[in-house]
């Protein structure tokens, strides 16, 4: 399990991350989403030791990660920015990451390279974009670890292959009881494949929360009536957005689905309907909520 609390990150002209507490269970595939600059990639980056946060502190099963050679031995990171030694090809990677890993396997990562289709005596440099994605996953998978962090997983990668990796990333996490911790500005990857999302703003945690808990704790309404009406018709009525357009309102409602449908059908509308939200509506109005929202003009 990796527990952090009270996570601070400063740099010299800003703070990326302040009091940041979550807890990532075992077997769990957790999803990090959040505005540019929410301070996802910085999380990871301390969860992970390649950082030493300025206050709070993380740990991996109890133990903490920085500066720690046996925790980092039990997790592999794909970073945004992924790198390769020069000139390096997947074998002579394949030779690092098993002079490090204990639980690396040679004949996983060989099956991987076939699967992927990529050529493991080519240099790592003349790969494509998206190749070199796939090169970083597969190497990852083959150490076998206990958790799997990627920053930016599907980045490149066209629909097939995305859908491949999220297979694989799967398997990995059922069959291993392996974690996965997930960033992604792709929140349609996130809701078909995690168990758990954060969703972090200006550095701070905003929502933590199980993916079905996070979209039916709240639910869009839209509603009609055939009298002159505005919001203050619906006093009592939770809702975190409201729009009107001629006859016809929408808003997000939190709370209990049945006792509000029941307050509403009260007022007699012309219309009443109970529609669910999409993890990307979910994290658009959570934002607008906070005061993040560009409109074209």
């Amino acid at each position: 399990m990796i527990q952090a609390t009270n996570l601070t990150k400063r740099f010299e002209n800003f703070t990326a991350l302040e009091n940041i507490s979550c807890t990532i269970h075992d077997g769990c595939i957790y999803g990090l989403v959040g505005s540019n600059g929410a301070g996802k990639s910085t999380l990871l980056r301390i969860i992970t030791g390649v950082y030493k946060q300025d206050g709070g502190s993380v740990t991996i099963d109890g133990q903490p990660v920085w500066e720690n050679p046996e925790v980092k031995g039990r997790f592999t990171y794909v970073p945004d920015e992924l790198y390769f030694l020069p000139g390096a090809t997947i074998n002579r990677m394949a030779s690092l990451y098993k002079s490090i890993y204990k639980n690396f396997d040679p004949a996983r990562c060989k099956e991987l390279t076939g699967m992927f289709g990529l050529n493991p005596t080519k240099p790592i440099s003349t790969f494509s974009k998206g190749m070199k994605r796939q090169a970083a996953t597969l190497l990852a998978l083959s150490c076998k670890p206990d958790y799997i962090f990627f920053d930016e997983t599907f980045d490149g990668l066209d629909p097939v292959m995305r859908n491949y990796v999220k297979g694989l990333i799967c398997e990995d996490v059922i069959e291993r009881h392996a974690s996965a911790i997930i960033t992604s500005h792709s929140l349609r990857e996130l809701e078909d494949t995690c168990d758990q999302l954060a969703l972090l703003h200006k550095g701070g945690l905003v929502v933590e929360s199980d993916i079905q808990n996070l979209k039916t704790a709240q639910f869009k309404i839209q509603i009609a009536f055939n009298h002159p009406y505005d919001k203050e018709l619906f006093e009592g009525i939770s809702f975190t957005h409201f729009i009107k357009h001629g006859s016809v309102s929408n808003m997000i409602v939190k709370g209990d689905r049945e006792e509000t449908v029941a307050k509403l059908s009260a007022l007699s509308p012309s219309v009443l309907d109970v529609l669910p939200l999409s993890l990307e509506e979910v994290f658009t109005y959570e934002m607008e909520a906070l005061g993040y929202t560009f409109q074209l003009n």
